[in-house]
């Protein structure tokens, strides 16, 4: 009998223990659980200097240093980077820099394009180093749009050059498009970005402050435009020279079926930051999250257009200024958005972010808050996702440097408020929806937020870890990072 009931007792303890064990797990699961997710490895075997004054006159130390107004293309198995020619301590040498990279994350600079402006350039603005090149292929031959312009008027100049192979040689074209103070027209001919239609029809989108952002058709035959005397389509404007718009680019979605604009706006030194709108027609009308048209020459246009990259910094690190003038990428089902990025602890230092780009359930681009290390969408779970996060809202009434606010996601699916009113939920593969209440700021007292969860790289910190991105019910983009405990 006493078998009996050690037996039953023995039976009693291997199912209770083990249950009690998976129930406490359950709502005492650890705060650093990674378990499922591959996280990215380190970019490199020790954090970068974002300002290193050892590299300026080493080229081949240059790395992401110095990239400015940057277009990207993949050929021949890398990735290259074409940009403006910028340097620090010292005028920099006229050329076009390139750089070029195999995985995105570790760039090698290779040279550049031409050593001097040519004379048709010269003579018509005075200017002489190369501005915001974009690079395309269109019917098995490369070609290389250019700016040269005077500083602060339009008299400027978009050329091309051609080649065979995108690492060249390069054959200067001559004039694409030119414009002059007094010509009649608005344009300023700068930054042109040429991007193919869903038919396979390419377009040149350009412009700067002046008068806004315009689209105009190009042959594909000559790499030129269908119409040179006439300055195209407005696609998006700002109200004057103090409202900054430039850096245009255009990129399709199939399977969305939209066409995305996205322009800078503000100063290249402090508050550039990225917007976007879409259309359904590559000539649009652009419209927003909130359906505001792009061209909105109004006081408001501040409200106007996604605010998808903007100034930022993640708690006590310096961050980052001038976060602007992107370049777009799909690569297969990838898609990439690059632009130049300012270090906090010197505004002159510039350096190439490469950020991967995700995709609302709704059809809008936003992308992560962490420099691209390799990272790929993957479903998480929940137990990934409690504990303490820093998050950022990229606020498009102000453009100054975006802080990180403490975010603490519970194991109850509560959002730590004081209150208890704000929860989380987890739904589908990695979407995570935030309901968080601010009584008297958001709209019937609750922030309705829907993010994508990617793991990622903390270049902050310096290790692996989970960032999330997406908007509110307002269009506003939200970032977060997930802080390990130490």
């Amino acid at each position: 009998m006493k078998n009996t009931k050690f037996v039953l007792l023995g039976l009693l303890i291997a199912i209770i223990i083990p249950a009690a064990l998976l129930t406490y797990r359950h709502y005492h699961p650890k705060e650093d659980d990674f378990t499922g997710i591959k996280l990215p490895k380190a970019p490199a075997a020790a954090p970068f200097k974002n300002v290193n004054t050892d590299v300026l006159y080493n080229e081949k130390e240059w790395t992401t240093n110095f990239t400015h107004d940057g277009t990207i293309i993949r050929a021949d198995g890398w990735y290259y980077v074409f940009s403006t020619d910028y340097m620090v301590g010292a005028p920099p040498t006229p050329g076009i820099q390139i750089r070029k990279s195999k995985d995105l994350i570790h760039w090698q600079f290779v040279g550049r394009v031409f050593e001097q402006v040519s004379q048709e350039a010269w003579d018509w603005t005075h200017g002489t180093t190369f501005w915001a090149p974009n690079a395309i292929k269109i019917n098995g031959k490369y070609y290389l749009y250019y700016s040269v312009s005077e500083v602060g008027k339009r008299n400027s100049y978009i050329g091309l050059a051609t080649s065979d192979k995108i690492a060249g040689p390069w054959k200067d074209e001559g004039a694409v498009f030119k414009t002059k103070e007094g010509d009649g027209n608005t344009v300023n001919a700068i930054d042109p970005a040429v991007t193919l239609d869903k038919n396979g029809q390419p377009w040149m989108v350009y412009g700067s402050y002046f008068g806004g952002i315009f689209i105009s058709k190009v042959d594909k035959n000559t790499g030129k435009l269908v119409n040179p005397n006439n300055q195209g389509t407005l696609l998006a404007q700002r109200k004057d020279m103090n409202f900054g718009i430039e850096g245009p680019e255009i990129i399709y979605n199939k399977k969305t079926g939209y066409y995305y604009l996205t322009v800078s706006y503000d100063w290249l030194e402090d508050t550039y930051n990225v917007r976007v709108g879409r259309s359904k027609n590559i000539t649009g009308p652009f419209v927003d999250y909130n359906g505001r048209d792009m061209i909105d020459p109004s006081d408001e246009s501040f409200n106007t257009g996604n605010k998808i990259v903007g100034p930022y910094s993640f708690g006590n690190d310096p961050g980052w200024l001038g976060t602007g003038h992107n370049g777009l990428l799909q690569d297969g089902e990838n898609y990439y958005l690059i632009h130049n990025a300012r270090a906090g602890e010197d505004k002159y230092w510039s350096h190439l972010h490469v950020r991967k780009m995700v995709w609302t359930d709704d059809g809008w681009p936003v992308v992560s808050p962490e420099r691209y290390a390799g990272e790929t969408e993957q479903k998480v779970s929940e137990s990934n996702l409690i504990g303490e996060w820093q998050q950022i809202s990229l606020n498009r009434f102000d453009d100054g440097v975006q802080r990180s606010t403490k975010l603490q996601l519970l194991a109850n699916g509560k959002i730590k408020d004081g209150k208890g009113k704000s929860q989380w939920e987890l739904t589908g593969k990695n979407t995570l929806k935030l309901s968080v209440y601010d009584p008297g700021n958001a709209p019937e007292d609750y922030w309705d937020i829907t993010v994508k969860v990617l793991p990622t790289w903390d270049w902050e910190n310096w290790k692996g870890t989970l960032a999330f991105t997406g908007m509110n019910q307002e269009g506003t983009v939200i970032w977060g990072k997930k802080i390990i405990a130490k």
